[in-house]
């Protein structure tokens, strides 16, 4: 199993919303392995930009080469450059890259603007990024910096424009359309795929463009086509916009930290459903267990609950069904010992306490109403790291 190694170019955000910190975090989600070149520093938050300092450009330079010497990339995502001397060198560097490493992905978001309306590059800047759609692999500008960019009117017009010229594939990006309905497309020289959504009810909208340019290079590192990297991408946004903090006054930060199993390489264990028989008494006994319920349907006789790693565990109610517990769920807490004991005064009956086990596990067992096995346990890094571990 290797790491996927994304060089990010970009700047700083200080509200740890947008930029620099966005994609480390959307990276650190997916699996992969986030090096960065700094572009800019600025002082910012939900409500604006106070303040932007260029790197210069042999510092951009510098850290590009350092990292690169020694750990290597797979794929390259570029954000907010500086300004117009910065973003020329980084495209000659990056021109040199390619010829090392032909097909090396490389994604290009054209940051103009902030989330907030601040300006973030001027227009000499703008110009400059003729030479790094030249050599990136995608470019992916929002409506307002398609239109800024071409100076027409009609998107597709403007996408076909930039591939033409540039031979770099677009995307459209249609967060910035009237209305509830979405629609983003992407643009290649000889094909065209598109997607439809419903708008997310949220303020906190804060470095989607960041976001979504470092999912697309990291899924083009692990291999994926141009079209399953925006289908994947664009999913990992969507559900970091489902489950947001809420911060700040304005535009608030995405919920990065809270993509967990919803998007990600090979299969994932992230759903566990059981049998039960009366559907009151079993969504009362989980959510006295501490789970979630996320889906409550009576009358179809199913409950979901959404544990605190992101797991969802869910109950279908067959009154006729004659339950046989031959495999059992295991819920891991950090504070075991006083999680079962909260538990047991409150009414749950565990068939056993907390105790250590011969396989550095420390378990308490207990049964649901209709007698499937639960274990509450504690295993930290023995679960996947036990001292037997099978080597690779």
């Amino acid at each position: 199993m290797t790491t996927a190694r994304i060089l990010i170019i970009a700047g700083s955000d200080s509200s740890g919303g947008a930029g620099i910190q966005a994609d480390i975090k959307t990276v650190t989600m997916l699996g992969g392995h986030a090096m960065t070149a700094v572009t800019s520093i600025t002082a910012q938050n939900t409500v604006g930009v106070s303040g932007v300092h260029p790197v210069p450009a042999e510092m951009i330079l510098a850290q590009i080469d350092a990292v690169i010497s020694d750990i290597g990339v797979d794929a390259v995502k570029i954000g907010m450059i500086g300004g117009a001397f910065a973003a020329e060198q980084v495209a000659s560097r990056l021109e040199r890259l390619r010829a090392e490493q032909p097909g090396l992905p490389i994604v290009f978001d054209p940051v103009m603007v902030a989330t907030s309306g601040a300006s973030l590059a001027d227009e000499p800047t703008i110009a400059a990024f003729g030479r790094l759609m030249d050599v990136a692999t995608i470019a992916t500008p929002n409506l307002p910096e398609l239109k800024r960019l071409t100076a027409e009117d009609d998107p597709v017009s403007a996408a076909l424009h930039l591939v033409g010229a540039h031979g770099c594939a677009v995307l459209i990006k249609g967060g910035h359309e009237e209305g509830d309905a979405l629609a983003d497309a992407l643009i290649e020289t000889d094909n065209m795929t598109s997607w439809q959504g419903q708008r997310i009810d949220t303020t906190s909208t804060h470095g989607t463009g960041c976001t979504l340019a470092s999912a697309m290079a990291f899924f083009l590192a692990e291999g994926s086509s141009l079209a399953d990297a925006v289908a994947r991408a664009r999913e990992f946004v969507r559900v970091a916009l489902h489950d947001a903090p809420g911060l700040g006054e304005g535009a608030g930060p995405m919920g990065h930290g809270r993509v967990r199993l919803d998007v990600g390489a090979g299969p994932r264990l992230n759903q566990v459903t059981v049998t039960g028989t009366n559907y009151e008494r079993s969504a009362d006994f989980y959510r006295r267990l501490g789970l979630k319920q996320i889906v409550d349907s009576p009358d179809t006789g199913y409950a979901r609950f959404e544990t605190a790693g992101g797991v969802t565990l869910s109950v279908q109610i067959d009154p006729d069904e004659r339950i046989l517990a031959t495999t059992a769920i295991y819920l891991e807490c950090d504070d075991l010992d006083q999680r079962v004991e909260q538990l047991a005064r409150s009414g749950i009956a565990f068939e056993h306490g907390p105790r250590n086990q011969p396989w550095m596990w420390r378990e308490a067992r207990l049964r649901d109403p209709d007698g499937n096995i639960i274990f509450f346990y504690k295993a930290g890094e023995n679960r996947r790291f036990p001292p037997w571990r099978m080597e690779s």
